[in-house]
């Protein structure tokens, strides 16, 4: 694979589990708000860490570590994922996938051969193309459709799956979310995740003032109505008190 970066521990990445994270070059989406810009758009530009020294890596901390998340960039664009989730499996990890779904028939296949025991599906915007567009401008219709195709697979599944939407001011807001909300429902936890501003794609978001957290927990209230919403991405002093809403 295509690795540009490895966090080699974390405690908040996969719930409940020590975990390192792998990142991974290269995605199909070009989101306004991206944090991780040049993974996106000049991963060549960044040193590449060999794939075998990662999994040497993590054959070191078997015991130590409980599972690897991988991210990116997006990582089912990487033809040999699979090969390196295998590796990873064989080691007795767990394995977290984080995906904009827009590749349903990897998810498909990495889930039918058991090799993801959790995935975190982002929810741009609600299911309209429209929607998307304004979020990910450079959105594809075939890569629109398979988000709405990947949603209804883990939507309808029994994989251990989340969806999750970053609320930023000006593109994601509380229609938004509830509109997304309601059609998820109960059938997957829904996680409402703070954007925090830094180095984003569009430098126009770089600077923009997150949604104060009374505001974000007010989202949340509302949306747990109808689906099993939490936050995420609270100070941490605030994110260990959050609770489970709905």
């Amino acid at each position: 694979m295509l690795i540009k970066g490895l966090k080699r521990t974390s405690l908040i990445e996969y719930p409940g589990k020590i975990s390192a994270v792998v990142f991974v070059g290269g995605c199909n989406f070009r989101c306004a708000y991206c944090y991780n810009p040049d993974l996106v758009m000049r991963p060549e530009e960044l040193p590449t860490i060999e794939e075998d020294s990662v999994l040497s890596f993590l054959r070191d901390r078997i015991g130590l570590l409980d599972a690897v998340c991988i991210t990116g960039g997006e990582p089912t664009l990487q033809p040999d994922l699979a090969d390196f989730l295998r590796e990873v499996k064989s080691m007795g990890f767990a394995t977290k996938l984080e995906t904009n779904g827009s590749r349903p028939r990897a998810l498909e296949a990495l889930l039918g051969e058991g090799l993801l025991d959790l995935i975190s599906m982002d929810l741009k915007a609600p299911l309209r193309l429209e929607g998307y567009a304004r979020v990910t401008p450079n959105i594809s219709p075939g890569d629109f459709e398979g988000v709405r195709e990947s949603f209804e697979l883990l939507r309808a599944s029994d994989a251990n799956a989340e969806f999750v939407t970053t609320a930023v001011p000006g593109l994601v807001g509380e229609a938004e979310i509830m509109e997304i909300a309601r059609s998820i429902g109960r059938s997957k936890p829904y996680v409402i995740q703070q954007f925090k501003p830094g180095k984003c794609l569009d430098p126009s978001y770089s600077g923009l003032e997150p949604y104060p957290e009374e505001v974000l927990r007010g989202f949340a209230e509302r949306a747990g109505a109808v689906a099993r919403c939490s936050l995420r991405g609270l100070p941490q002093r605030e994110a260990k008190a959050a609770r489970r809403i709905g």
